[in-house]
């Protein structure tokens, strides 16, 4: 049955590809691979088949747990209600119908996972499988359709249907758009970069065809003698940590007396298609550490997050092999892998089939899309970035409420595709920094092993992308200190003390080979991870306070060119 649907997948794509050329058209290229789709689909069917008893066993749990489910229901007992955000309305919970269809459907959703659980077969074709019962499962939702969802059935009442016109117009509009169905609708003049977000007062002070970097003017009469450098990942514009001031990582670490540069990417076009890690590594991060050195004599305090991270190390450990880790004070690692032997779900995309299907795609357009990378990521939190906007937005016919770092999200780069090449194949596919002089940058060996900078890794606790114990794993072989901090990849990282949020844990410089063993002698602490960090950099400096160094030969004001690209 694999080979069969597999086979007729590659006759159909043939067929289309022979009706195009009689026609002219050329077909256009796609980032995935549908057969290798069908490929675990089949896997995942053959291996179900070949376990008859375990299937049994499951069928006939599953029959007791609806024979439970069914007594509970007809006796109208409430139960306890789920911590899943999208039944958090109190009808979900107070109305029997509601409540059953909720129950329902979770209890099915539970068993299908279960039975997709059972199937054998290799890692990336059991994340596949996985991430396809999700999308499926997350889409028949009660909550995403209008006769069985409460608060869509009340305002159909109230609007007499207005909402539903509203909401279809509203469809209408995002697929006529070109950029998908499923536009986050919220006041367009809600956030302006460089005047309500990215509005840490700042210059422009060096700029290369591939980053401008910002050093932003200094709040305080003195300032720590070290400079801090941040490394933002490629996908995302740098303004993650100047959002709203009132939530401005930049903003609060100039006032608690610190220089503050941050690397801008340039948004690249099909020009820089041939610029991979290499050039990053090497024109990116080490020309930034030599030019903020140059400019205040000093070797900065490097922090990073995600792919930012990612290169960092890399950048750390080309340094040693040159004789040049003096060129960095200390560096800190924030939500990024090292290691990725272990992805999660995330290895559902490291195939070799969507690798062939994506370099294809590449070799056409020279880069990928900013819409493209954000579909993937939604598509791996599609309740929170798809699913709900189809309800707000179609259903609903109501605006989201502005949000600064979904503004920031959406506001997507590109990557060139030599390094989305180098970076899919080398360091996800076959996890060449694991391996002592695996990768090489410049014609040198990088072995993280060799790296002689101070290092704090920081994961957050509930993270989608870089899984925290797959970032404690990191942090252990290159002999990090850790910290783990609370929230995900991003809201974690956003955390003003202030506002006394998420809490994180400590555990001392030993790293026990189990994250679960660190975490379970961990302390736990409440508030934000972001003064104890500043506490570790002051443990990792000279304790000299400097004159507050002002620009005086600033390019133009931050945000700068490069952050305002399209």
């Amino acid at each position: 049955m694999n080979e069969t649907m597999t086979d007729i997948a590659r006759q159909m794509a043939a067929a289309a590809d022979a009706m195009m050329a009689q026609t002219g058209v050329k077909r256009p290229t796609l980032p995935f691979d549908p057969f290798a789709i069908a490929e675990a689909s089949g896997k995942m069917a053959m291996s179900l088949a070949a376990r008859p008893a375990d299937l049994m066993a499951i069928q006939m749990n599953a029959a007791q747990q609806w024979g439970e489910f069914w007594q509970k229901t007809l006796s109208n007992e409430p139960g306890e209600a789920p911590r899943d955000r999208r039944f958090r309305g109190s009808d979900w919970q107070d109305d029997p119908f509601y409540r059953a269809l909720r129950d329902a459907y979770l209890l099915a959703s539970e068993q299908m996972r279960d039975i997709v659980g059972l199937a054998d077969g290799d890692e990336k074709a059991q994340a596949m499988s996985r991430f396809l019962l999700d999308q499926y499962l997350n889409a028949i939702s009660p909550a995403n359709y209008a006769i069985t969802n409460p608060d869509v059935v009340q305002r159909t009442v109230e609007t007499k249907g207005a909402n539903l016109v509203g909401g279809f117009a509203n469809f209408l509009e995002d697929a006529m758009s070109g950029k998908g169905i499923v536009q986050r609708r919220s006041d367009p003049d809600a956030f302006e970069k460089g005047k309500t977000i990215a509005a840490t007062p700042g210059e422009i002070v060096f700029e290369n065809e591939l980053f401008q970097l910002i050093q932003y003017r200094p709040a305080t009469e003195k300032v720590a003698a070290e400079p801090l450098l941040y490394v933002p990942p490629l996908v995302n514009r740098y303004y993650m940590i100047d959002l709203d001031p009132s939530q401005s990582f930049v903003k609060w670490l100039v006032e608690e007396g610190r220089t503050v540069f941050v690397i801008s990417w340039v948004n690249p076009g099909e020009e820089l298609a041939d610029k991979g890690v290499e050039d990053y590594v090497l024109n990116g991060i080490v020309t930034a550490a030599e030019t903020v050195k140059k400019r205040t004599g000093e070797a900065p305090d490097l922090f990073s997050f995600c792919l930012g991270g990612t290169l960092v190390a890399i950048a750390l450990a080309y340094l040693a092999a040159e004789k040049r880790a003096d060129l960095v004070n200390s560096a800190t690692l924030i939500g990024s892998l090292v290691d990725f032997s272990d992805m999660r779900d995330w290895s559902a995309f490291v195939h070799e089939g969507h690798l062939d299907a994506l370099e294809d795609h590449l070799a056409q357009q020279g880069f990928i899309d900013s819409l493209e990378l954000q579909r993937l990521f939604a598509a791996m939190r599609a309740n929170d970035l798809i699913w709900s906007s189809v309800i707000n937005h179609y259903l609903l016919d109501k605006p989201a409420p502005p949000s600064d770092l979904l503004y920031w999200f959406e506001d997507g780069a590109r990557i060139p595709a030599a390094f989305l090449k180098s970076y899919n194949r080398d360091l996800l596919h076959d996890n060449k920094l694991a391996e002592p002089a695996g990768f090489e940058v410049g014609g040198v060996p990088i072995d993280l092993a060799k790296i002689e900078t101070p290092m704090m890794v920081i994961a957050l606790k509930d993270d989608h992308v870089s899984a925290w114990d797959a970032v404690y794993r990191g942090a252990r072989n290159m002999g990090a200190e850790f910290i783990l901090g609370g929230s995900g990849h991003n809201a974690g990282v956003i955390n003003p003390p202030h506002r006394n949020k998420h809490g994180f844990w400590t555990g001392g410089k030993k790293l026990p080979e189990s994250a679960d063993a660190w975490l379970e002698k961990a302390k736990q602490h409440d508030g934000s991870w972001w003064p104890h960090w500043t506490g570790w950099l002051d443990s990792k400096g000279s304790g000299k306070k400097v004159a507050a160094r002002k620009i005086k030969d600033g390019i133009e004001p931050a945000p700068g060119r490069y952050a305002m690209m399209p």
